[in-house]
């Protein structure tokens, strides 16, 4: 007795039928297009095994329901781009989707090299430095007042100089006095340490770190002879040629606060009204 040979899912006999096996088991066409085939996702219908099957991402397609959804043109042989759940061809993505190019008002076509800042499009042989007219590409750039420059025009043309080693400024720095200076060389006058990251101050035109303004221009307090130099908690009284820090402008006799109160001069002591009233 000949074995059988039965389909896998309906078991009706395959001994002169056609079928097709899906891991080693077979199934005869109406089964295995029941079970296996993919719906088309344009049309809905089932996408049976004898008819060619085109996909994209998760989607499958009749190769006749590959089609442009703007202009109906088939993509088989075409390029195209996805927008959501629709395909389009390259024209139809040009003339309706696609950036223009700032510079030449072309469309941009898909795949094709391309420059995006601020909202604007350029081909990136169209985007060009404003000073030589040479394409910039991808390289890097400087926008000035809605022009860009490469780096080298910008440096020898544009860039404020730095007011220490006149070199370009091309970003960051210091602006002190109507002046430019890089970050690193804006030092102070005495110790020439840099001053960006730290509290300064001026005698004429030169910027002192606050240690050596002290050391050099603070008056000294009456009290403790330290400087008086007016930063954070630097408050300080002043009579007649003499300064004391607010702190240490005390009773010579009884150390009670003076700051706001009344108080009476003695050679070299400031007194207050009781100390005073007792002698």
């Amino acid at each position: 007795m000949a074995e059988r040979f039965d389909c896998s899912s309906c078991s009706e006999s395959l001994f002169g039928r056609k079928y097709i096996d899906v891991e080693c088991r077979p199934h005869c066409v109406p089964c295995y297009d029941r079970l296996f085939a993919h719906t088309c996702h344009e049309c809905s219908q089932t996408i049976t095994h004898n008819t060619k099957e085109l996909f994209f991402e998760d989607r499958h397609y009749h190769e006749d329901c590959f089609r442009c959804g703007h202009c109906g043109r088939s993509l088989a042989q075409e390029p195209f781009s996805s927008l959501g759940q629709s395909l389009v061809c390259g024209d139809c993505f040009c003339n309706d989707f696609s950036s223009k190019c700032v510079a030449c008002d072309k469309n941009v076509k898909p795949g094709s090299r391309m420059l995006e800042y601020e909202g604007c499009t350029w081909h990136e042989d169209c985007f060009c430095c404003q000073a030589c007219g040479k394409s910039i590409g991808a390289e890097a750039f400087i926008p000035d007042n809605n022009n860009y420059y490469c780096v080298a025009c910008y440096e020898t043309r544009l860039a404020p100089q730095c007011s220490h080693c006149n070199k370009a400024l091309t970003k960051g720095g210091v602006t002190y006095k109507d002046k430019v200076w890089h970050r690193d060389c804006f030092l102070c006058s005495g110790c020439r340490l840099p001053l960006s990251a730290q509290t300064f101050t001026s005698q004429g035109e030169e910027p002192y770190c606050v240690k050596c303004f002290s050391n050099l221009y603070a008056k000294k307090c009456a009290a403790c002879n330290t400087p008086i130099t007016g930063f954070g908690d630097g408050k300080y009284v002043s009579f007649q040629e003499r300064q004391w820090h607010q702190p240490c402008f005390k009773c010579s006799r009884c150390s009670v606060s003076l700051v706001g109160s009344g108080f009476f001069p003695d050679r070299d002591l400031i007194l207050c009204t009781d100390c005073n009233s007792e002698d």
